[in-house]
């Protein structure tokens, strides 16, 4: 009974909060994923660069297919750049709403 009501406890608080410099090589880390992040974007940069030359490819040459894939690739790889740009405030702002969930 009295482990029951332990387990039932636990499962509605475990106590585990984020902690800065628990594990070694968190900075090995930290700079990884920003170098990941700089990729893409860099990657991005070239994903819309062709695609508006392919939007313009199209428009320019009569290929209405070719135009609505440059537009395509055009609002994906904006969206792209947006979400990494962002990467940082999104994944603040809902660990912070998930904290006051109870």
């Amino acid at each position: 009974m009295k482990l029951a009501r332990h387990m039932q406890n636990l499962a509605y608080n475990p106590g585990v909060h984020p902690k800065g410099g628990g594990l070694p090589g968190l900075d090995v880390l930290k700079n990884v994923m920003g170098s990941i992040n700089l990729f893409g974007i860099i990657a991005t940069v070239g994903a819309l660069a062709l695609s508006a030359l392919i939007w313009a490819w199209g428009h320019h040459s009569g290929g209405h297919q070719a135009e609505q894939n440059g537009k395509k690739g055009t609002v994906v790889a904006a969206g792209c750049a947006l979400l990494l740009g962002a990467a940082n405030g999104i994944v603040t702002f809902f660990s912070a709403m998930g904290t006051q969930v109870h």
